[in-house]
Protein backbone atom coordinates (compact mmCIF):
# COMPACT_ATOMS: atom_id res chain seq x y z
CA UNK A 1 0.00 0.00 0.00
CA UNK A 2 1.51 3.34 -1.07
CA UNK A 3 -0.26 5.71 1.44
CA UNK A 4 -0.25 4.84 5.23
CA UNK A 5 -3.67 7.24 6.32
CA UNK A 6 -5.32 6.97 2.77
CA UNK A 7 -5.78 3.33 1.44
CA UNK A 8 -7.24 3.19 -1.72
CA UNK A 9 -7.67 0.33 -3.42
CA UNK A 10 -9.56 -0.75 -6.92
CA UNK A 11 -12.27 -2.37 -5.22
CA UNK A 12 -12.31 0.22 -2.93
CA UNK A 13 -12.94 2.53 -5.23
CA UNK A 14 -15.47 -0.13 -6.69
CA UNK A 15 -17.96 0.04 -3.92
CA UNK A 16 -17.92 3.56 -2.85
CA UNK A 17 -19.26 4.39 -5.98
CA UNK A 18 -21.58 1.32 -6.59
CA UNK A 19 -22.86 2.52 -3.48
CA UNK A 20 -23.91 6.33 -5.00
CA UNK A 21 -25.22 4.31 -7.88
CA UNK A 22 -22.71 5.86 -10.49
CA UNK A 23 -20.29 4.50 -12.82
CA UNK A 24 -17.00 6.48 -12.62
CA UNK A 25 -15.64 9.57 -10.52
CA UNK A 26 -16.55 11.67 -13.84
CA UNK A 27 -19.97 11.55 -12.75
CA UNK A 28 -19.17 13.20 -9.75
CA UNK A 29 -18.89 16.31 -12.33
CA UNK A 30 -21.90 16.10 -14.16
CA UNK A 31 -23.04 19.48 -12.47
CA UNK A 32 -20.22 20.95 -13.86
CA UNK A 33 -20.15 22.14 -18.03
CA UNK A 34 -17.95 20.26 -19.51
CA UNK A 35 -16.06 23.35 -21.52
CA UNK A 36 -15.09 24.92 -18.53
CA UNK A 37 -13.95 21.77 -16.97
CA UNK A 38 -9.62 21.13 -17.06
CA UNK A 39 -9.03 18.49 -19.52
CA UNK A 40 -5.23 18.02 -19.16
CA UNK A 41 -2.83 17.52 -16.36
CA UNK A 42 -1.67 19.86 -13.40
CA UNK A 43 1.72 20.76 -13.40
CA UNK A 44 2.97 19.15 -10.43
CA UNK A 45 4.97 16.20 -9.37
CA UNK A 46 4.82 12.61 -9.69
CA UNK A 47 2.97 11.99 -6.38
CA UNK A 48 6.06 9.93 -4.00
CA UNK A 49 5.76 7.39 -2.12
CA UNK A 50 5.76 7.62 1.72
CA UNK A 51 9.53 6.98 1.95
CA UNK A 52 10.34 9.16 -0.77
CA UNK A 53 8.06 11.77 0.38
CA UNK A 54 9.54 11.99 4.26
CA UNK A 55 13.29 11.88 2.87
CA UNK A 56 12.40 14.90 0.63
CA UNK A 57 10.79 16.85 3.48
CA UNK A 58 13.42 15.48 5.90
CA UNK A 59 16.31 17.28 3.68
CA UNK A 60 14.23 20.54 3.45
CA UNK A 61 13.48 20.17 6.88
CA UNK A 62 17.49 20.32 7.19
CA UNK A 63 17.64 23.42 5.84
CA UNK A 64 15.96 25.73 8.56
CA UNK A 65 17.89 27.31 10.97
CA UNK A 66 17.11 26.18 14.63
CA UNK A 67 17.65 26.28 17.92
CA UNK A 68 19.52 22.75 18.21
CA UNK A 69 21.59 24.29 15.15
CA UNK A 70 22.66 27.36 16.08
CA UNK A 71 23.23 29.68 19.44
CA UNK A 72 20.53 31.87 20.08
CA UNK A 73 20.36 35.28 21.74
CA UNK A 74 17.41 36.74 20.12
CA UNK A 75 14.49 37.36 22.81
CA UNK A 76 12.56 40.04 22.73
CA UNK A 77 9.19 38.18 24.64
CA UNK A 78 10.21 34.38 22.97
CA UNK A 79 13.65 32.85 24.60
CA UNK A 80 15.62 29.64 24.72
CA UNK A 81 14.92 28.31 27.83
CA UNK A 82 15.53 24.53 29.83
CA UNK A 83 12.55 22.63 29.27
CA UNK A 84 12.41 19.71 31.62
CA UNK A 85 12.18 16.03 29.46
CA UNK A 86 9.31 15.03 31.61
CA UNK A 87 7.04 18.17 30.02
CA UNK A 88 7.07 16.76 26.74
CA UNK A 89 6.19 13.47 28.53
CA UNK A 90 3.40 14.75 30.43
CA UNK A 91 1.88 16.75 28.13
CA UNK A 92 2.00 13.71 25.17
CA UNK A 93 -0.68 11.64 27.22
CA UNK A 94 -3.87 11.43 25.36
CA UNK A 95 -6.08 12.47 28.41
CA UNK A 96 -4.60 15.84 28.04
CA UNK A 97 -3.36 16.66 24.55
CA UNK A 98 -7.06 15.59 23.28
CA UNK A 99 -8.69 17.46 26.35
CA UNK A 100 -11.66 19.90 25.75
CA UNK A 101 -13.35 22.11 27.75
CA UNK A 102 -13.50 20.64 30.94
CA UNK A 103 -17.38 21.09 31.22
CA UNK A 104 -17.96 17.76 33.04
CA UNK A 105 -15.94 18.13 36.26
CA UNK A 106 -16.76 14.52 37.69
CA UNK A 107 -15.11 13.12 34.18
CA UNK A 108 -12.26 15.87 33.96
CA UNK A 109 -11.07 16.28 37.56
CA UNK A 110 -6.90 15.72 36.18
CA UNK A 111 -7.03 18.53 33.32
CA UNK A 112 -9.31 20.51 36.14
CA UNK A 113 -6.25 19.91 39.13
CA UNK A 114 -3.52 20.81 36.62
CA UNK A 115 -5.33 24.14 35.46
CA UNK A 116 -5.90 25.07 39.52
CA UNK A 117 -2.37 24.53 39.61
CA UNK A 118 -1.33 26.65 37.42
CA UNK A 119 -3.37 29.36 39.01
CA UNK A 120 -2.32 28.52 42.25
CA UNK A 121 1.74 28.93 40.69
CA UNK A 122 1.02 32.10 38.94
CA UNK A 123 -0.22 33.52 41.90
CA UNK A 124 2.87 32.53 44.37
CA UNK A 125 4.91 34.17 41.84
CA UNK A 126 3.19 37.07 40.93
CA UNK A 127 2.15 37.92 44.30
CA UNK A 128 -1.18 37.88 43.40
CA UNK A 129 -4.74 36.61 45.40
CA UNK A 130 -6.17 35.35 42.22
CA UNK A 131 -5.16 34.24 38.45
CA UNK A 132 -7.48 32.50 35.81
CA UNK A 133 -6.56 29.30 33.86
CA UNK A 134 -4.89 31.31 30.40
CA UNK A 135 -4.99 33.06 28.18
CA UNK A 136 -3.74 33.22 24.48
CA UNK A 137 -0.67 35.23 25.06
CA UNK A 138 0.83 38.01 27.36
CA UNK A 139 -0.38 40.69 25.08
CA UNK A 140 -3.63 39.70 25.05
CA UNK A 141 -3.99 39.38 28.49
CA UNK A 142 -2.44 42.78 28.90
CA UNK A 143 -5.05 43.95 26.41
CA UNK A 144 -7.73 42.54 28.97
CA UNK A 145 -6.43 44.06 31.83
CA UNK A 146 -6.54 47.27 30.39
CA UNK A 147 -10.20 47.05 29.33
CA UNK A 148 -11.17 45.80 32.63
CA UNK A 149 -9.65 48.86 34.37
CA UNK A 150 -12.01 51.10 31.83
CA UNK A 151 -14.97 49.52 33.23
CA UNK A 152 -14.17 49.37 36.75
CA UNK A 153 -13.31 52.81 37.33
CA UNK A 154 -15.17 54.45 34.54
CA UNK A 155 -12.65 55.88 33.05
CA UNK A 156 -10.98 55.78 29.26
CA UNK A 157 -7.82 57.92 29.71
CA UNK A 158 -4.75 54.90 30.01
CA UNK A 159 -0.73 55.94 30.66
CA UNK A 160 0.92 53.46 28.57
CA UNK A 161 4.84 53.14 29.34
CA UNK A 162 6.14 53.14 26.25
CA UNK A 163 9.10 50.56 27.86
CA UNK A 164 6.01 47.94 27.23
CA UNK A 165 6.77 45.78 24.42
CA UNK A 166 5.41 47.57 20.64
CA UNK A 167 3.53 44.64 20.15
CA UNK A 168 1.18 44.73 22.79
CA UNK A 169 0.83 48.69 22.92
CA UNK A 170 -0.56 47.19 19.32
CA UNK A 171 -2.87 45.12 20.95
CA UNK A 172 -4.00 47.49 23.62
CA UNK A 173 -4.78 50.09 21.35
CA UNK A 174 -6.32 47.75 18.74
CA UNK A 175 -8.92 46.43 21.99
CA UNK A 176 -8.97 50.14 23.10
CA UNK A 177 -10.30 51.46 20.05
CA UNK A 178 -13.88 49.28 20.57
CA UNK A 179 -14.22 51.24 24.36
CA UNK A 180 -12.80 54.70 22.85
CA UNK A 181 -9.75 54.98 24.92
CA UNK A 182 -7.28 57.54 25.53
CA UNK A 183 -4.15 55.69 25.18
CA UNK A 184 -1.44 58.22 26.27
CA UNK A 185 2.17 56.88 25.95
CA UNK A 186 4.90 58.00 28.30
CA UNK A 187 8.53 58.04 26.87
CA UNK A 188 11.31 57.04 29.03
CA UNK A 189 14.89 57.75 30.45
CA UNK A 190 17.51 55.49 30.16
CA UNK A 191 15.75 52.67 29.27
CA UNK A 192 12.75 53.00 32.09
CA UNK A 193 9.50 54.74 32.37
CA UNK A 194 10.13 58.86 32.26
CA UNK A 195 8.34 59.13 36.21
CA UNK A 196 8.35 62.82 35.99
CA UNK A 197 6.21 62.37 32.77
CA UNK A 198 4.37 59.78 34.56
CA UNK A 199 3.32 61.77 37.33
CA UNK A 200 2.55 65.13 34.76
CA UNK A 201 0.16 62.97 32.65
CA UNK A 202 -1.59 61.39 35.79
CA UNK A 203 -5.15 63.18 36.66
CA UNK A 204 -8.46 62.24 37.91
CA UNK A 205 -9.40 60.14 34.66
CA UNK A 206 -6.68 58.19 34.06
CA UNK A 207 -8.09 54.32 34.94
CA UNK A 208 -5.01 52.51 34.81
CA UNK A 209 -1.21 52.70 34.33
CA UNK A 210 0.80 50.22 32.37
CA UNK A 211 4.14 49.47 33.19
CA UNK A 212 6.32 46.61 31.83
CA UNK A 213 8.99 44.24 34.38
CA UNK A 214 11.40 43.96 33.31
CA UNK A 215 10.94 46.03 30.64
CA UNK A 216 11.26 45.52 26.45
CA UNK A 217 14.27 46.77 27.15
CA UNK A 218 15.38 44.25 29.96
CA UNK A 219 15.48 47.07 32.42
CA UNK A 220 13.93 46.79 35.72
CA UNK A 221 11.23 49.33 36.47
CA UNK A 222 10.64 51.16 39.67
CA UNK A 223 7.73 49.67 40.87
CA UNK A 224 8.15 50.91 44.16
CA UNK A 225 7.85 55.28 42.62
CA UNK A 226 5.41 54.22 40.41
CA UNK A 227 3.21 52.82 43.26
CA UNK A 228 4.13 56.11 45.59
CA UNK A 229 2.57 58.15 42.79
CA UNK A 230 -0.51 56.39 42.70
CA UNK A 231 -1.37 57.07 46.27
CA UNK A 232 -2.42 60.43 45.51
CA UNK A 233 -5.02 59.32 42.76
CA UNK A 234 -7.28 57.66 43.94
CA UNK A 235 -9.54 54.20 41.81
CA UNK A 236 -6.68 54.26 39.14
CA UNK A 237 -5.47 50.97 38.65
CA UNK A 238 -1.82 49.53 38.69
CA UNK A 239 -1.32 47.02 35.59
CA UNK A 240 1.85 45.39 35.40
CA UNK A 241 3.10 43.22 32.61
CA UNK A 242 6.16 40.54 33.52
CA UNK A 243 8.29 38.06 32.89
CA UNK A 244 6.99 35.36 35.23
CA UNK A 245 10.73 33.50 35.44
CA UNK A 246 12.12 36.99 36.45
CA UNK A 247 10.13 36.75 39.57
CA UNK A 248 12.06 34.07 40.85
CA UNK A 249 14.28 36.87 42.10
CA UNK A 250 12.71 40.17 41.48
CA UNK A 251 10.11 41.34 43.92
CA UNK A 252 6.62 39.86 42.62
CA UNK A 253 4.66 43.42 41.31
CA UNK A 254 1.98 42.28 43.88
CA UNK A 255 4.41 43.53 46.70
CA UNK A 256 3.92 46.96 44.91
CA UNK A 257 0.35 47.73 45.02
CA UNK A 258 -0.29 46.16 42.03
CA UNK A 259 -4.27 45.09 40.54
CA UNK A 260 -3.63 43.05 38.19
CA UNK A 261 -0.75 41.60 36.84
CA UNK A 262 -0.48 39.53 33.37
CA UNK A 263 2.31 38.32 31.55
CA UNK A 264 3.41 34.99 29.21
CA UNK A 265 4.35 31.82 30.65
CA UNK A 266 6.44 30.78 27.42
CA UNK A 267 9.22 30.82 29.54
CA UNK A 268 8.35 27.92 31.44
CA UNK A 269 8.20 24.84 29.35
CA UNK A 270 6.80 26.06 26.20
CA UNK A 271 9.33 26.66 22.93
CA UNK A 272 10.16 28.83 20.38
CA UNK A 273 8.38 27.28 18.26
CA UNK A 274 7.73 30.18 15.14
CA UNK A 275 6.26 32.56 18.00
CA UNK A 276 3.74 30.63 18.68
CA UNK A 277 1.13 29.47 20.40
CA UNK A 278 1.80 30.95 23.63
CA UNK A 279 0.00 30.45 27.11
CA UNK A 280 -0.68 34.07 28.50
CA UNK A 281 -1.87 34.87 32.67
CA UNK A 282 -4.03 36.74 34.14
CA UNK A 283 -3.80 37.40 37.80
CA UNK A 284 -5.34 39.62 40.22
CA UNK A 285 -6.99 41.23 43.88
CA UNK A 286 -9.57 39.53 45.46
CA UNK A 287 -11.82 42.51 45.05
CA UNK A 288 -11.59 41.83 41.67
CA UNK A 289 -11.87 38.24 40.54
CA UNK A 290 -15.75 38.43 39.28
CA UNK A 291 -13.86 40.83 36.52
CA UNK A 292 -11.50 38.41 35.43
CA UNK A 293 -11.60 37.17 31.60
CA UNK A 294 -11.42 33.69 30.77
CA UNK A 295 -12.45 31.02 32.98
CA UNK A 296 -11.41 30.05 36.46
CA UNK A 297 -10.99 26.80 38.41
CA UNK A 298 -11.75 26.04 42.32
CA UNK A 299 -11.30 23.99 44.61
CA UNK A 300 -14.50 22.40 46.72
CA UNK A 301 -15.27 18.95 48.42
CA UNK A 302 -18.15 16.87 47.27
CA UNK A 303 -20.93 15.50 49.15
CA UNK A 304 -18.85 12.95 50.94
CA UNK A 305 -16.02 15.75 51.80
CA UNK A 306 -13.44 14.29 49.42
CA UNK A 307 -11.39 17.11 47.40
CA UNK A 308 -12.82 18.23 43.89
CA UNK A 309 -12.03 21.05 41.31
CA UNK A 310 -15.24 22.63 39.38
CA UNK A 311 -14.66 25.68 36.88
CA UNK A 312 -16.32 28.53 38.44
CA UNK A 313 -16.76 32.67 37.87
CA UNK A 314 -17.03 32.33 34.20
CA UNK A 315 -17.93 35.91 33.33
CA UNK A 316 -18.31 35.41 29.71
CA UNK A 317 -21.47 35.80 27.88
CA UNK A 318 -22.11 32.01 27.62
CA UNK A 319 -22.76 31.45 31.56
CA UNK A 320 -24.07 34.95 32.71
CA UNK A 321 -26.02 37.75 31.09
CA UNK A 322 -24.64 39.25 28.80
CA UNK A 323 -24.52 42.77 30.13
CA UNK A 324 -22.53 41.68 32.57
CA UNK A 325 -20.33 39.90 30.85
CA UNK A 326 -16.44 41.62 31.01
CA UNK A 327 -14.64 39.80 27.93
CA UNK A 328 -15.93 37.57 24.84
CA UNK A 329 -12.55 35.80 25.65
CA UNK A 330 -14.11 32.02 26.05
CA UNK A 331 -10.98 30.15 25.46
CA UNK A 332 -7.60 29.37 27.29
CA UNK A 333 -4.50 27.58 26.88
CA UNK A 334 -4.64 24.43 28.68
CA UNK A 335 -2.00 22.26 27.23
CA UNK A 336 0.46 24.92 27.24
CA UNK A 337 -0.60 26.14 30.91
CA UNK A 338 0.40 22.32 31.61
CA UNK A 339 3.12 22.57 30.18
CA UNK A 340 3.94 25.94 32.14
CA UNK A 341 2.94 23.91 35.06
CA UNK A 342 4.86 20.66 34.58
CA UNK A 343 8.07 22.86 34.21
CA UNK A 344 7.55 25.16 37.06
CA UNK A 345 7.06 22.08 39.43
CA UNK A 346 9.57 20.04 37.37
CA UNK A 347 12.30 23.23 38.86
CA UNK A 348 10.86 23.59 42.10
CA UNK A 349 10.78 27.01 44.22
CA UNK A 350 14.53 26.68 44.49
CA UNK A 351 15.11 25.70 40.79
CA UNK A 352 12.86 28.71 39.69
CA UNK A 353 15.43 30.61 41.54
CA UNK A 354 18.69 29.15 40.07
CA UNK A 355 17.16 29.89 36.57
CA UNK A 356 16.40 33.56 37.17
CA UNK A 357 20.14 34.17 39.04
CA UNK A 358 21.59 31.98 35.95
CA UNK A 359 20.23 34.59 33.68
CA UNK A 360 21.33 37.69 35.59
CA UNK A 361 24.57 36.07 35.90
CA UNK A 362 25.55 35.30 31.96
CA UNK A 363 23.66 38.26 30.87
CA UNK A 364 25.88 40.32 33.31
CA UNK A 365 28.79 38.52 31.72
CA UNK A 366 27.92 39.11 28.45
CA UNK A 367 27.93 42.69 28.93
CA UNK A 368 31.19 42.78 30.61
CA UNK A 369 32.37 41.32 27.38
CA UNK A 370 31.00 43.74 24.98
CA UNK A 371 31.89 46.82 27.07
CA UNK A 372 35.58 45.33 26.92
CA UNK A 373 35.30 44.80 22.87
CA UNK A 374 34.00 48.47 22.24
CA UNK A 375 30.77 47.82 21.78
CA UNK A 376 28.82 50.87 24.16
CA UNK A 377 25.91 49.21 25.84
CA UNK A 378 23.10 52.43 26.15
CA UNK A 379 21.01 51.53 29.27
CA UNK A 380 23.63 51.16 31.93
CA UNK A 381 20.43 50.55 35.44
CA UNK A 382 19.53 47.30 36.79
CA UNK A 383 18.48 44.96 34.07
CA UNK A 384 17.00 41.05 34.20
CA UNK A 385 18.74 38.89 31.05
CA UNK A 386 18.22 41.51 28.01
CA UNK A 387 20.16 44.70 27.20
CA UNK A 388 20.61 47.06 24.80
CA UNK A 389 24.07 47.57 22.13
CA UNK A 390 25.05 49.67 19.79
CA UNK A 391 26.86 48.52 16.41
CA UNK A 392 28.01 50.40 13.57
CA UNK A 393 26.66 48.37 11.06
CA UNK A 394 22.95 47.67 9.86
CA UNK A 395 21.61 44.88 12.35
CA UNK A 396 20.17 42.84 9.43
CA UNK A 397 23.10 42.75 7.66
CA UNK A 398 24.86 41.84 11.07
CA UNK A 399 22.12 38.65 11.65
CA UNK A 400 22.50 37.66 8.27
CA UNK A 401 26.61 37.11 8.71
CA UNK A 402 26.30 35.82 12.64
CA UNK A 403 23.90 33.30 11.10
CA UNK A 404 26.82 31.91 8.82
CA UNK A 405 28.61 31.20 11.75
CA UNK A 406 25.86 29.32 13.78
CA UNK A 407 24.88 32.30 15.59
CA UNK A 408 21.04 33.59 15.99
CA UNK A 409 21.66 37.48 16.73
CA UNK A 410 19.41 40.17 18.51
CA UNK A 411 16.65 41.49 18.30
CA UNK A 412 16.50 44.83 15.74
CA UNK A 413 15.43 47.64 17.46
CA UNK A 414 15.07 49.66 14.40
CA UNK A 415 11.81 47.66 13.46
CA UNK A 416 10.13 49.61 16.22
CA UNK A 417 11.66 53.04 16.46
CA UNK A 418 13.69 54.87 14.41
CA UNK A 419 15.62 56.18 17.46
CA UNK A 420 17.13 52.94 17.67
CA UNK A 421 18.66 52.43 14.35
CA UNK A 422 21.82 49.75 14.28
CA UNK A 423 20.84 48.97 17.85
CA UNK A 424 20.32 45.33 19.23
CA UNK A 425 18.11 43.81 22.11
CA UNK A 426 20.38 40.91 23.54
CA UNK A 427 18.75 37.89 25.43
CA UNK A 428 21.08 35.85 27.20
CA UNK A 429 19.44 32.63 28.90
CA UNK A 430 20.62 29.82 31.24
CA UNK A 431 21.45 27.80 28.15
CA UNK A 432 23.78 29.96 26.63
CA UNK A 433 27.62 28.85 27.62
CA UNK A 434 30.54 31.20 28.32
CA UNK A 435 31.75 29.32 25.06
CA UNK A 436 28.80 30.73 22.85
CA UNK A 437 28.68 34.24 24.87
CA UNK A 438 32.97 34.77 23.54
CA UNK A 439 32.02 33.38 20.17
CA UNK A 440 28.85 36.30 20.05
CA UNK A 441 31.30 38.84 20.97
CA UNK A 442 33.95 37.55 18.85
CA UNK A 443 32.12 37.23 15.61
CA UNK A 444 30.08 40.47 16.11
CA UNK A 445 33.30 42.26 16.99
CA UNK A 446 34.19 40.90 13.40
CA UNK A 447 31.91 42.16 11.37
CA UNK A 448 31.05 45.37 13.05
CA UNK A 449 35.42 46.42 12.75
CA UNK A 450 35.67 46.47 16.58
Amino acid sequence: MTYRYLPMTDSDKQEMLTTIGIQSTEELFHDIPEKVRFKGKLNIKKAASEPELKKELQQLASQNVSLATHSSFLGAGVYDHYIPSIVDHVISRSEFYTAYTPYQPEISQGELQAIFEFQTMICELTGMDVANSSMYDGGTALAEAVNLSAGQTKRNKVLLSKTVHPESRDVIKTYGKGLNLEIVEIDHKNGVTDIEALAEALDENTASVVIQYQNFFGQIEPLKKVQELLKDVKKTMFIVATNPLALGYLTPPGKFGADIVTGDAQVFGIPAQFGGPHCGFFATTSKLMRKVPGRLVGQTVDEEGRRGFVLTLQAREQHIRREKATSNICSNQALNALAASVAMTALGKKGVHEVAVQNMQKSRYAKKQFEAAGFPVVFQGPFFNEFVIQVETNISIVNEKLLEKGIIGGYDLGRVDDRYQNHMLIAVTELRTKEEIDQFVKELGDIDGK
